[in-house]
């Protein structure tokens, strides 16, 4: 199953929620992302049932395998991005909202020269 951009939007979001929290609740996600709860319960049910991620008892989420490196790969090419515009000269509040367009769109082979040049 190939991820929209928004799934992989959710995946990067639980990420780095769970960063900062013990639990991730769906709540969480709509106060970080200011999106519905609607939305997220949406997301959520494709995520599980794509075998991104794990809903338990106590309304956790957490990330599968698949949904970690997914969720490792957008947030490194958002991370690499945001710096690497930031290098250029672009404001960080703006390299960051461009690097999150960017990440979901680039190629592998274009992501790696970037990172390659930015070391």
């Amino acid at each position: 199953m190939r991820l929209q951009e928004s799934g992989e939007m959710y995946l990067e979001t639980i990420y780095v929620l769970s960063k900062e929290l013990p639990l991730v609740r769906a709540i969480d996600i709509c106060d970080h992302r200011g999106v519905s709860k609607p939305s997220v319960s949406r997301a959520v049910g494709i995520l599980k049932k794509g075998g991104y991620i794990n809903c338990g008892e106590d309304g956790g989420l957490t990330l599968t395998e698949l949904g970690l490196d997914v969720a490792n790969k957008m947030y490194e090419r958002h991370t690499v991005l945001t710096d690497y515009l930031v290098s250029l000269g672009v404001d960080e509040a703006i390299a960051a909202e461009d690097a999150c367009k960017i990440e979901h769109v680039i190629s592998d082979e274009t992501f790696e020269a970037i990172k390659k040049s930015s070391k």
